[in-house]
C-alpha cells in the first residue's frame, strides 16, 4: 500500500511510519525536521519517502503534496498542543495551535483527498479532550473539537468516493509533547501501543479510534451527562485551589 503520514518525525506519528515501513509499505513520511526524516530513509530507502515541510505553510503543502500516486491510506496527524490561563488569554497563542491543528490539515486535504484511491483511508488526529471540556486545554481542545466535526462530515461527504474517515481520539501518549505537561497523566500508554491501536481502527474501517478504552470511556461516559454536573465534576477533579 502507499500511505502517507504527517507529522512522522516523532511521536505517534513516527512509529506510525515505522510500523508501516516494517510491514513493508511505501510510506511519505512528512514532517518539519530534516534529521529523523532522513534517518526513516536511512533504514527504509526503498519504501520512505520523504517530505519535509509545514503543514500551516499554504504554499509548501501544494508543492510537496500534489501529483503523489493513489493513497491508500492519508493519516493527518501533525499538531501541537499549549496550555493557557482562561483569565489571560493568549490570541497569539490560540492562532499557533489552530493554524497547524486546524489549518495544517484542511491545507493537506486539499491536495490529498483528491489523490486517494477507492477504498481508501482518511484518518484525523484529534484528542479525548475533544469529549468534553477540560480546564487550561481551550486552545488545544478547541480545534481538536473542530476536527471531530470535520472527520465527522467528511465521513458522509466522501462516502459516494468509497473513501472511509477514522477520527482518533487518544487519552494521554507518552510522546514529547506529553513529556512538557506539568499535570497527572492517568493510564498514559505508549507510543506503540497507540500506533498499533490506530493502524487496527484504520484496518478495520473504525469510525473513531479511541485509546486507552478504559479512560476514553470515562471520559465520553462523563460528557453523556448533563451539562450542569459534568461541570462541576470536571471543576472538582481539576481546577486548583488557593
Amino acid at each position: 500500500m502507499k500511505i502517507l503520514v504527517t507529522g512522522s518525525t516523532s511521536g505517534i506519528g513516527q512509529q506510525l511510519a515505522l510500523d508501516y515501513l516494517k510491514a513493508g509499505h511505501t510510506v511519505y513520511c512528512c514532517g518539519r525536521k530534516e534529521e529523523p526524516l532522513a534517518e526513516l530513509h536511512k533504514a527504509y530507502p526503498e519504501q520512505a519517502r520523504i517530505l519535509c515541510f509545514d503543514v500551516a505553510d499554504y504554499s509548501a503543502c501544494k508543492t510537496h503534496l500534489q501529483g503523489l500516486a493513489e493513497l491508500d491510506i492519508v493519516i493527518l496527524n501533525a499538531g501541537t498542543c499549549e496550555y493557557v490561563d482562561a483569565q489571560k488569554l493568549d490570541a497569539a497563542l490560540f492562532k499557533r495551535v489552530f493554524d497547524i491543528n486546524v489549518g495544517g490539515v484542511v491545507n493537506c486535504l486539499e491536495f490529498l483527498v483528491p489523490q486517494m484511491a477507492t477504498n481508501g483511508n482518511l484518518a484525523l488526529m484529534g484528542s479525548s479532550s475533544s469529549f468534553l471540556p477540560l480546564p487550561r486545554a481551550e486552545a488545544y481542545g478547541a480545534p481538536k473539537a473542530a476536527i471531530a466535526y470535520l472527520a465527522s462530515t467528511l465521513s458522509i461527504s466522501l462516502r459516494a468516493q468509497q473513501i472511509h474517515v477514522s477520527y482518533i481520539a487518544p487519552g494521554f501518549v507518552d510522546t514529547p509533547l506529553t513529556k512538557r505537561n506539568d499535570f497527572p497523566m492517568p493510564m498514559q500508554v505508549s507510543t506503540e501501543f497507540a500506533a498499533r491501536k490506530i493502524r487496527l481502527g484504520i484496518s478495520n474501517n473504525k469510525r473513531v479510534i479511541h485509546f486507552p478504552r478504559l479512560f476514553t470511556g470515562f471520559l465520553k461516559l462523563l460528557a453523556a451527562l448533563p451539562m450542569g454536573i459534568q461541570s462541576r465534576l470536571i471543576a472538582r477533579a481539576t481546577l486548583r485551589r488557593p
